[in-house]
């Protein structure tokens, strides 16, 4: 985003010059405009500032179809962190696209939002304090159709789940 964009995403929108001059010190940032420019990029305040106890990882290479290239210049990145309220999923044994060791981050959502989880995988609480995870494929009312992740299962059809919860981020050691 250029400094322009930033500004007018911004509420109450304001100029480039104010964001430059906060971005290259000249003007100090405030709490309040922490939060500010953290909401127009979609982010969370602490991921605009070093914390101390939260190192960053310096981008040593970039990784594109023509191959590896060092970055044009020094870039570092906050490593994952879950926001509130994830979930998360521990894969004991691969299945699907998932392999023994990954965890699955999952963002719950409410029946109202399911829609937003189709064609993606999903946590869904049973009764007795089961699971079932699979591909959401649709919704009939207040009927799920869900794929499970291993070959030659049947689709289950899950009916009023109180929510559910769409995965959002694979964390694999490699």
């Amino acid at each position: 985003m250029t400094l322009d964009d930033v500004a007018k995403a911004c509420a109450p929108p304001t100029t480039a010059q104010t964001i430059g001059r906060l971005e290259t010190g000249t003007r100090t940032v405030s709490v309040a405009w922490l939060n500010r420019i953290a909401q127009a990029l979609g982010v969370e305040a602490a991921d605009l500032v070093t914390l101390p106890d939260q190192p960053d990882l310096t981008v040593t290479a970039l990784l594109a179809a023509e191959g590896a290239r060092a970055p044009h210049r020094a870039t570092r990145i906050p490593p994952p962190r879950p926001a509130g309220g994830t979930v998360a999923v521990g894969v004991v044994a691969s299945l699907g696209d998932y392999r023994a060791g990954d965890t699955i981050w999952c963002d719950p959502l409410a029946p109202e939002t399911f829609g937003q989880a189709l064609n993606r995988d999903v946590l869904v609480p049973r009764p007795g304090g089961r699971f079932l995870f699979g591909r959401l494929l649709g919704r009939d009312g207040d009927r799920l159709h869900l794929l499970p992740l291993g070959t030659g299962q049947r689709q289950q059809v899950v009916n009023d789940p109180p929510w559910i919860a769409r995965a959002i981020k694979l964390i694999r050691d490699l």
